[in-house]
């Protein structure tokens, strides 16, 4: 049996640092996927949570993808709990709490927010079926290579182990030539 193409549409969003967006910068038509890759926050800030999922809501989309950044340090519990240790004197934990909340407070709040499509990715790989039917496979991670002391970064010289996703090379790729930038800045122009 042929697999059967479905016209799928992506908005694809990172580093909003707890921004909305604004009007004119919305979708004028409903995706059927947002995929935010990481910095939903600038501090990592409980309230700054808040507004990132305020801005999930706000786009016409089933389903919401949300993956970690650097700046989300908050939803990397073993950072969160060094950068609280390494300041001398101690600091005040319910200040602490008020502002970025306890351990694994943000976390709950993106997961908590499933209702409205929003779904937080852990490291891995994910399968998903679309509400128009589509089959869609996406592996999310938060790491990067270690720049400063933020969340989810591993040093360059021990490496981060990833998986081999045999599954993406038997996708669809741009062809070759192809202005793939053009391309993206012609439909923004078109859809925005």
């Amino acid at each position: 049996m042929a697999s059967q193409t479905i016209k799928t549409r992506f908005l694809i969003l990172s580093d909003t640092h707890s921004a909305l967006l604004p009007k004119n910068r919305k979708p004028k038509d409903s995706v059927d996927v947002a995929i935010h890759c990481g910095d939903l926050t600038q501090e990592s800030k409980l309230k700054e949570f808040r507004t990132a999922i305020r801005l999930l809501k706000s786009i016409d989309a089933p389903l919401k993808l949300v993956i970690a950044g650097s700046h989300d340090f908050t939803l990397d519990t073993p950072i969160f709990r060094s950068k609280i240790e390494e300041f001398q004197p101690s600091l005040d934990m319910k200040l602490i709490e008020r502002e970025y909340g306890s351990f694994e407070e943000a976390s709950l709040l993106l997961n908590e927010a499933v209702d409205a499509g929003i779904m937080f990715l852990d490291e891995g790989t994910h399968h998903f079926t679309l509400a128009n039917g589509a089959h869609l496979t996406v592996y999310a991670s938060p790491y990067t290579p270690f720049i400063n002391h933020w969340g989810f970064q591993y040093d360059l010289r021990q490496g981060h182990e990833w998986p081999d996703p045999h599954w993406a090379f038997s996708t669809y790729r741009a062809a070759d030539g192809s202005d793939v930038l053009s391309y993206l800045k012609r439909l923004q122009r078109q859809n925005l």
